[in-house]
């Protein structure tokens, strides 16, 4: 039985990731902070099947530590200050969890398992930023344009850095944004659906916004985790993008998330400057070919499944909480 240590377990990758690997067979375990308001919703389904370390991408020793105990074949490093508008606000914070983190857990793995266990490093296509070719692979220059992708951009680096330097078996998936019903209401597909269904319920008048011209390319998150583990199953360490090759404003995430509840979206849409990037990243799109062709990953749920699953999710899970005359409207 192989055994994987996830960074980040109580995140939407790291339940995912957690669910994927016990179909496996793997023995899993998970890293989670010491915190006064821990969150295990996420995870909470299969509690009793993985097993939970505490310990802190800020400190050196807890990471090794939990190594031992947990005895990995495999690390997924998900880990990180992953809120983007967050990172302007706490840039040396998001300096020490996204990139120092990275090497903090190198630097562990170096230390106590450098020959056999494999790394999987989550790198992001916020590091592109402002993009010096469209669509983007894995030889496109970075740009970033945020604190958030500056840190990843280390991250991706030191990770390159410690496998050619000490020969490790670590590699840096640089996935494009990928969305659920699991992901936090902070960012905006799921600000959007979750807006969406309290309009629909009554709960709402508006949904503020943005850049609604910013384009992204938009993946399910179920996805993506298959792509992470099909990478630490080569025979040879290599890197590689995730997307799907397709990209779509805000405003058309808009438009299908209020479609999916037969609302028009101009009715309800407010723009708020406040919530614009100092810096915009304008065009995010992936070229999947490299996945594709060496792992045979190719994305199953498609844009508008992704869209209309969340705003169903955000409905059924408010109708939950309402009144019984809330409970009666909605799809």
């Amino acid at each position: 039985m192989k055994r994987a240590l996830i960074t980040g377990i109580t995140g939407q990758d790291g339940s995912y990731l957690a669910e994927l690997l016990l179909d496996k067979g793997y023995e899993v375990h998970g890293v989670v902070r010491r915190s006064s308001t821990e969150t295990f919703e996420r995870i909470n389904h299969i509690s009793g099947k993985i097993h939970l370390h505490q310990a802190d991408l800020l400190d050196q020793l807890s990471i090794i530590d939990c190594l031992k105990v947990a005895n990995p074949d495999e690390v997924y490093n998900l880990a990180a200050q992953s809120f983007v508008p967050t990172s302007w606000k706490q840039p040396v914070l998001t300096g020490e969890f996204t990139a120092m983190g990275v090497t903090r857990m190198l630097e562990a793995i170096k230390l106590l398992g450098k020959d056999r266990i494999r790394f999987y490093q989550a790198s992001s296509s916020e590091m592109f930023g402002k993009v010096q070719a469209v669509p983007q692979t894995e030889t496109t220059p970075f740009y970033p344009r945020s604190p958030y992708g500056v840190a990843k951009l280390y991250g991706h680096w030191i990770t390159i850095n410690y496998r050619e330097s000490y020969g490790m078996y670590c590699v840096s998936g640089i996935l494009f944004n990928h969305e659920s019903e699991r992901r936090g209401r902070e960012f905006v597909t799921r600000k959007v659906t979750d807006g969406v269904a309290r309009i629909k319920l009554g709960l709402a008048k508006e949904l503020k916004l943005g850049n609604l011209d910013a384009k992204r390319d938009w993946g399910f998150a179920g996805d993506y985790v298959r792509a992470m583990w099909l990478m630490l199953q080569q025979d040879k360490p290599e890197d590689f993008v995730i997307a799907t090759g397709e990209t779509h404003t805000v405003e058309k995430l808009v438009e299908t998330a209020f479609r999916a509840a037969d609302l028009d979206w101009k009715k309800y849409v407010t723009i708020d400057p406040a919530l614009v990037r100092p810096a915009e990243v304008d065009l995010l799109i992936g070229d999947p070919t490299l996945a594709k062709t060496k792992l045979g990953w190719t994305p199953e749920v498609s844009f508008e499944q992704l869209v209309h699953r969340m705003v169903k999710a955000d409905l059924e899970r408010l109708r939950k909480e309402a009144t019984p005359d809330v409970k009666a409207q909605g799809i």
